[in-house]
């Protein structure tokens, strides 16, 4: 990203421009979302491979350094202005539920629980942000939307209950946490990013955490049990710059230009497409009802975005 992106960047995805009617689905922002929402469907198989060179607090930490070298770097290169004093109240928001207390969560989730249980917590996210966005920004998508939403979240989760064996263990206290802050971090996120480009919410809300984690990597190396394999610093590295950096930057730049409710529902598709990962890199069993749940989701996927807010 060049300045002269930068320069350019606010143009295509400021919500409500005069081109295009509130609420109207963009296939650019459509595909922006969704490459988000490929990356992270990576996020938790790659979070697994992370722990098995790194501990809980080491990895969160780590991943979280990462990711802010690459903000910063394209941050300094872009010349991006430090926030406004209005919007410091929404980088708290971003910060401490996408950048902090998800990651957090679900990282301590993932010590006891496979990949297939937390997948879960993805499958509720969609429903949970369109509440939060409806309330944050008093947009009301229509009852079509909300059925559609609905359907797809009731599919994802008897799924993905069903893979798991319906057992509920104490990791569920982290996995309902992670939801529903990181709902609050995605909402607060794709109303800035309506304000400002996308990769500059993602860019400033990761340098921000730098002195935290840089006392929380150093405090996890001494305390936690490290050993460097292949699969810990590649999943290391996919979380930090693929799920928290690039992820993040496509996701919002998605949902300023689609809007949040209609850009959390293409997350519907998220746990399935973790699941075929889980199985292809860990080497989880996949239901025979994949193919049938996949079906209802995209069913579910194709009427949220056009349903109209």
């Amino acid at each position: 990203m060049t300045a002269q992106d930068s320069a350019t960047a606010p143009t295509s995805i400021t919500v409500g421009a005069p081109v295009r009617r509130a609420g109207a689905p963009s296939p650019r922002g459509t595909l922006f979302a969704a490459l988000g929402v490929l990356s992270f469907s990576l996020t938790f198989p790659s979070t697994a491979w992370a722990l098995e060179s790194f501990g809980p607090w080491s990895m969160v930490s780590l991943r979280l350094l990462v990711a802010a070298l690459l903000a910063g770097v394209f941050l300094w290169r872009g010349r991006v202005p430090f926030p406004d004093r209005a919007h410091w109240a929404g980088f708290a928001v971003v910060i401490g539920g996408v950048m902090i207390g998800f990651p957090v969560l679900t990282t301590l989730a993932l010590g006891t629980a496979t990949t297939s249980h937390a997948a879960v917590v993805v499958g509720l996210l969609p429903l949970t942000t369109a509440v939060f966005a409806a309330v944050r920004t008093r947009r009301r998508p229509s009852r079509a939307f909300w059925a559609a939403a609905l359907a797809g979240a009731a599919v994802v989760v008897a799924f993905t209950v069903q893979q798991s064996g319906g057992a509920l263990t104490r990791a569920d206290l982290y996995l309902f946490g992670a939801l529903l802050l990181c709902a609050a971090g995605y909402t607060e996120g794709g109303r800035l990013s309506g304000l400002m480009p996308g990769w500059h919410v993602v860019g400033w809300a990761l340098v921000l955490c730098v002195p935290l984690a840089l006392v929380g990597a150093l405090l996890g190396l001494s305390l936690e049990p490290w050993h460097l394999t292949v699969h810990g610093v590649a999943g290391l590295l996919w979380v930090a710059s693929a799920s928290t950096f690039l992820g993040l930057y496509l996701w919002y730049r998605g949902m300023a230009a689609i809007g949040v409710a209609r850009a959390s529902q293409l997350q519907l598709a998220q746990p399935l497409a973790t699941l075929v990962w889980s199985v292809l890199l860990l080497g989880e069993h996949l239901s025979p009802a994949a193919p049938v749940a996949a079906a209802g989701v995209l069913v579910c996927i194709a009427v949220t975005q056009r349903a109209r807010s």
